[in-house]
């Protein structure tokens, strides 16, 4: 098993990466991940009990490496809630073949958490970051919280070597599409890769409207007309971001293009649950119950192939068959992003 070729869908797209979810709770309330009219004081949450353990996933990781898995990404919910989540990093930054470890997090905990976190093994971080306006920024994440807790700790996480930080903004017409030149110049002033991303039809609760998108090239057209851009030469890769440089030298910023440019062709994510569920496409109605294979007591091996079984099988290319308006399988009832880790 160890020695495998990596395994490839049926549309010969190699898995590469693995997004782990380690809780589905957050301290936000976003509208397009988690609104806080779905996501209320009374909304259960997963107990406790039916969360992986960090050993478990761990096992799950190792045997991904074995399929071809060279990334883990650990995402939410907020991950920062996941209480001693610097163990399960320095569990997963010993495994053999695994050459990157990344975090996504709204970074409202990520002062106090970066530099112990990079001690551990963490190699980059992403944080979410709608607007750097403060009025909009509490608009958008839903519950009023301040700015200020999440801008330090995108410095705390620079001075801890977790960088260059990525920023991504999520861009909804009417909410702070005008916003994004303050995001780019805050970006490129601190040395920060910014990532715009099209608002997704990901979920059940969010309400998304096709009307609401800005394009990706919209978005590049403002930015270009402040500041020149060049696209970079990014060769054959599985990125989802299309990346260009300033010609003034003041760094890269990215879109992606999820609803105008799909990129389900070149899509290698595997995403994992805080339950345990394996789901194969962001847009996917269900999951593979993994859980109970681990709880039975599977080796490395054996999850190796359960794992590997259900990505030779995939087919996933939900994005594209949408821009195509073609009958989409995914028009059944879809999880939320808070679930699946986005």
């Amino acid at each position: 098993m160890r020695n495998m070729a990596p395994v490839k869908d049926l549309l010969g797209r190699r898995l590469r990466d693995l997004r782990v979810s380690v809780t589905d709770r957050c301290n936000f309330r976003c509208q397009y991940c988690m609104p806080l009219a779905v996501f209320g004081p009374g909304f259960r949450f997963l107990p406790r009990p039916e969360l992986l353990t960090f050993e478990e996933i761990a096992e799950v990781a190792l045997a991904a490496t074995d399929l071809g898995v060279r990334k883990v990404r650990l995402t939410g919910g907020e991950p920062l809630l996941r209480r001693d989540l610097p163990v399960l990093v320095g569990m997963l930054a010993r495994i053999p073949g695994l050459e990157d470890l990344a975090l996504t997090t709204n970074g409202f905990l990520l002062a106090r958490q970066a530099s112990e976190l990079a001690r551990a093994g963490l190699k980059r971080v992403t944080v979410s970051l709608d607007s750097i306006d403060p009025q909009v920024f509490r608009l958008m994440n839903g519950v009023g919280l301040p700015i200020e807790p999440v801008l330090e700790g995108i410095d705390a996480a620079a001075r801890a070597g977790l960088g260059p930080v990525k920023l991504n903004a999520v861009v909804r017409r009417g909410l702070n599409d005008d916003g994004i030149l303050d995001l780019a110049d805050f970006a490129r002033r601190g040395g920060h890769v910014l990532r715009l991303i099209e608002y997704m039809d990901v979920g059940e609760s969010h309400g998304w409207r096709m009307e609401e998108v800005v394009p990706s090239a919209e978005v590049l057209r403002v930015l270009s007309q402040r500041w020149p851009l060049e696209p970079v030469d990014q060769g054959p890769t599985q990125a989802v971001a299309r990346t260009y440089s300033y010609r003034d030298g003041g760094g890269e910023v990215g879109v992606i293009s999820s609803v105008t440019v799909p990129f389900c062709s070149t899509c290698g994510r595997l995403r994992l649950t805080a339950d345990g569920h394996l789901h194969t496409c962001l847009f996917s109605a269900s999951g593979h119950d993994l859980k109970s294979v681990i709880r039975a007591g599977a080796t490395r091996e054996e999850l190796g192939r359960e794992m590997g079984g259900l990505w030779s099988r995939r087919v996933d290319r939900y994005s594209e068959l949408r821009s195509q308006r073609q009958d989409l399988p995914g028009r059944r009832p879809k999880p939320e992003m808070s679930y699946l880790g986005g």
